[in-house]
């Protein structure tokens, strides 16, 4: 990942915390097939910080994906219980980000006109090697397969519940369909879990700015009157300037 100076996100709880807040990553792997299927592949998945151990994610896929056959096929090659032997990557993107005009620079447009477009955003990378659990007649699978769905749920519902204003309803449980129309479910998807070896995140919000035209970017996002532009105002002057020329 990119990172300019001054636009990290170094606190490990809030790169993690991030990942909590936006639990759905894109998968990307680069692995040799011999199913003739491009060399990247990508997947979006929802994940699972482990609560025992922060420094795993847990997620399932489609049996039926191309790219689930790939990682089968890489596990398998490496001869090592379903572990992957190269690299993974998991992209965590906020969902608050917007293109921002060169109109919001109040001081250097006017002055000299040197201004361009850019993009506001937040994102973390993940990076680590991955087990697949693909036998589905096995233990193994199925225990794995059966925590992660109800861990999955389980943190999703109580999400839903906050949003919605009704955190006192009771949540919907996996145990509340029957266990036969789960176990069929169960066998059209497979497990993934991703030890991380290394994770990095960026809060691109306007920090290289002079502090007027940082705060002409704010107002200019107030005024666009909608929830995103409210949240990026709110961290373009949060996160301030991080470049020590501007301070």
């Amino acid at each position: 990942m990119h990172i300019p100076p001054g636009q990290a996100i170094d606190d490990e709880a809030q790169l993690y915390g991030f990942i909590r807040d936006n639990p759905l990553g894109v998968l990307t792997t680069a692995l040799a097939s011999s199913h003739e299927l491009p060399l990247l592949q990508s997947t979006h998945i929802p994940w699972v910080l482990d609560p025992h151990d922060g420094t795993v994610l847990r997620g399932h896929m489609a049996r039926a994906n191309p790219h689930t056959k790939i990682l089968i096929e890489a596990a398998d090659k490496d001869q090592a219980e379903g572990r992957i032997g190269d690299e993974v990557m998991v992209l965590f993107t906020a969902p608050h980000n917007a293109y921002v005009t060169p109109k919001f620079y109040i001081k250097t447009k006017p002055e000299t006109g040197k201004v361009v477009p850019t993009w506001n955003y937040s994102a973390v990378q993940v990076h680590g090697r991955a087990k697949v659990f693909t036998r589905a007649q096995e233990e193994e699978t199925k225990q794995f397969l059966s925590k992660q769905l109800c861990d999955l749920t389980d943190e999703l519902e109580q999400r839903h519940l906050r949003l919605t204003g009704k955190g006192d309803e009771a949540p919907w449980k996996v145990a509340d369909a029957p266990q036969a129309y789960v176990n069929v479910l169960s066998r059209g998807i497979i497990g993934i879990e991703i030890a991380v070896t290394r994770i990095e995140g960026r809060h691109k919000m306007s920090q290289d700015k002079h502090e007027e035209d940082r705060e002409g970017v704010s107002r200019g996002f107030e005024n666009v009157g909608t929830e995103t532009g409210q949240i990026i105002a709110d961290l373009v002057r949060e996160l301030g300037s991080n470049n020590p020329d501007l301070q």
